[in-house]
């Protein structure tokens, strides 16, 4: 049997590194040789490096000047004929994604290193602003690509709550991105079939990534999407201090929902996972908000829940 190198696979390590600006959910990614936006990837080499997260921690160093904090693992991906894996001559990638968060915004110490917006990579996920426009090319697209078939038909109703029984999950970001690539209704699923898209059915917009970087990104989204609720991770990307408004702004980038503020406070205020500090903040131009800190897991049972998206409907 041929061996991995007889078969052109290459292991890489990528990471997904979310921080908050500006009120939006942020990434960081750097350029590719060929100028696609990238997730930082660097190859994992056996015979140098001692562990993959040793690995993960240096390259990302080297091509961002950002320094990592905790990480997890998300998913291994090595699908043929993603991101141009099916090309001849060309070696398949085999890569372990990450998951870190990070409270810093800061810029990246290389020139092409940037945060961007996670939700102008994947428009269709924020459900706060809806686009007409969008909204309508999303099902003109799914239409189509369903045809007569019912059961293409149930399944993109499901995922994109397209009638009234269907209740939007937000945590579902890789399979309708997934399902959005079946119907090649994305940039990438032309590229990697080596095809171009017809000018009377372009893609839907949104920020197109290198390699299978989007879909990376998209487990990632959801990952965290999934862990606000029972883990208090908002406050590993929100400052030392924060009104309750700006941490409602958080999960609401976060989420890509529009949350009910009354509903979303008792929330807060039933976790315990916050106290006043006391001082009042006046950066929003009106009337004085109080500031709060994150109090930290129980030191008893090192618990602490997350947080409820009460959605307005």
């Amino acid at each position: 049997m041929a061996g991995a190198a007889d078969q052109g696979v290459r292991i890489g390590l990528s990471v997904v590194v979310m921080t908050l600006k500006d009120r939006k959910a942020v990434v960081l990614t750097t350029q590719a040789e060929d100028g696609a936006r990238v997730l930082p990837f660097g190859p994992f080499d056996p015979a140098r490096d001692r562990t993959f997260e040793r690995a993960l921690r240096d390259f990302v160093t080297e091509q961002t000047g950002f320094r990592l904090g905790f990480v997890e693992q998300l998913y291994t991906f090595g699908d043929a004929g993603r991101g141009g894996a099916s090309t001849p001559g060309r070696q398949r990638d085999v890569s372990v994604g990450y998951l870190a968060l990070t409270s810093d915004a800061a810029e990246g110490q290389t020139h092409d290193a940037r945060w961007d917006a996670v939700l102008d990579v994947f428009p269709w996920e924020d459900r706060r602003t809806p686009g007409a426009d969008l909204q309508q090319a999303l099902v003109d697209g799914l239409t189509h690509w369903a045809g007569g078939d019912d059961r293409r038909w149930a399944r993109a109703r499901a995922l994109f709550a397209l009638s009234p029984e269907h209740r939007w999950n937000e945590e579902r970001v890789l399979e309708r991105y997934e399902l959005l690539y079946e119907a090649r209704l994305v940039e990438e699923a032309w590229r990697d079939a080596g095809q171009t898209p017809p000018d009377a059915a372009p893609p839907l917009p949104g920020m197109t990534m290198g390699s299978d970087h989007r879909r990376i990104l998209a487990t990632g989204l959801g990952r965290l999407r999934s862990k606000l609720k029972y883990r208090p991770v908002l406050f590993d990307l929100t400052p030392n201090v924060f009104t309750l408004s700006e941490l409602q702004a958080a999960a609401e980038a976060v989420s890509g929902l529009t949350l009910h503020k009354q509903n979303f406070r008792r929330g807060v205020e039933r976790t315990g996972l916050v106290e006043p500090t006391g001082r009042l903040s006046s950066a929003t131009g009106g009337r004085p908000a109080e500031l709060f800190r994150f109090k930290g897991v129980d030191p008893q049972t090192g618990a602490a829940p997350g947080l409820s998206l009460p959605a307005q409907r």
